[in-house]
């Protein structure tokens, strides 16, 4: 069963808390990730409101997120694909009679 720790940690500076079941690398992963997203949205943002930075980078994060699960749906429906033909190829050549294969 996974115990969750408190961990305390900055995002642009700003001081949060964090109750999670992850281990501690996950979790400085996460904090560095997001920080990394707001650094770059509080540098794109022209107001250099942390709540504008906030959100644009919680749409770039989202951005990735969707573009990822995308991808991963579109191979696993082509892993399905070739999954289901090698199938049918495996059924065709067991209904075949033996050596018909060979003379073809």
């Amino acid at each position: 069963m996974n115990e969750k720790r408190t961990y305390e940690f900055t995002i642009a500076g700003l001081p949060y808390k964090l109750r999670s079941s992850h281990d501690e690398q996950t979790v400085n992963e996460l904090v560095q990730f997001v920080d990394q997203k707001i650094q770059a949205a509080l540098e794109a943002t022209k107001s250099g409101s942390f709540q504008s930075s906030a959100v644009l980078a919680a749409l770039n994060i989202a951005e990735e997120l969707i573009l990822l699960k995308k991808r991963a749906r579109r191979e696993i429906e082509r892993i399905e694909e070739r999954a289901l033909k090698l199938s049918q190829d495996l059924e065709h050549s067991k209904s075949e009679p033996s050596g018909a294969s060979a003379r073809n």
